[in-house]
């Protein structure tokens, strides 16, 4: 049995390619199985990250029980760093045009509204002590796109906001650039602020975008921020697909 794999960020670059097709047994086979095979050919300085990663089957996070066939698309996903769209219509995007907060709040806000709180994420010019020349984003991109939509979503359902955008970037960033766009929009302030911090923190565990940083001596994938343990394998909560 052929299973087709996609590997993203440092393991992408690990592994030389950005998909590889897996022989397995024929018969019962289930994403340890996988993963098993996968980190037999893994290079060894990825052993570290190996329990940190998640697995998604046809775009949904599976656990390691779950089964694989040939039919499905496995993607092998690093921690996040933390589709398409236009950002000058749509309130979920995953874009390389450029981000503009002015043109994200007048889109927005409307005349019910009491507060609308921004939060523009940018590219700085170090990271520990390092010179930053620009970074490059990418993404599993129907995954992250279903994953930000559900972000804005759920965020509509815990806190008493009227409506919440979310705009990412794509691609190669300059200093000063605007990586990641939030902007909730309420009533009162305090649930504006609420939302908007949860949606940030929230999507740097989540959702399968990550930054790849170029410095002036070198470049490296950004440490990413641990998956939830429901999220990871050997940990996380049977997986509903459908």
């Amino acid at each position: 049995m052929r299973v087709r794999v996609l590997l993203f960020g440092v393991l992408r670059d690990s592994f030389g390619t950005a998909e590889r097709w897996v022989e397995l047994p024929d018969g019962a086979c289930s994403v340890s199985t996988l993963l098993r095979h996968l980190e037999a050919g893994a290079d060894p300085a990825l052993r570290a990250l190996w329990p940190r990663l998640a697995v998604a089957v046809n775009q949904q996070y599976a656990r390691a029980g779950d089964p694989v066939t040939g039919d499905d698309e496995v993607a092998l996903l690093p921690p996040v760093s933390g589709g398409t769209g236009d950002p000058a219509s749509d309130r979920v995007v995953l874009t390389e045009a450029p981000l503009r907060s002015a043109e994200a709040v007048a889109l927005l806000k409307a005349g019910s509204d009491g507060a609308v709180v921004v939060f523009d994420g940018i590219v700085r010019d170090n990271t520990r002590g390092r010179r930053t020349e620009y970074l490059l984003y990418e993404a599993y991109g129907p995954m992250a796109l279903a994953g930000m939509r559900e972000l804005a979503a759920e965020a509509g359902r815990r806190f008493p906001v009227r409506a919440v955008l979310l705009h990412h970037r794509l691609g190669r960033l300059e200093v000063g650039e605007t990586s990641v766009l939030i902007a909730v929009a309420s009533a009162h302030r305090g649930a504006a602020f609420d939302a908007c911090r949860w949606v940030i923190d929230t999507l740097k565990q989540t959702v399968p975008i990550w930054k790849k940083e170029f410095f002036v001596d070198g470049a490296v994938w950004a440490d990413g921020e641990p998956f939830p343990d429901a999220l990871r394998p050997e940990t996380g909560s049977p997986t509903v697909h459908g």
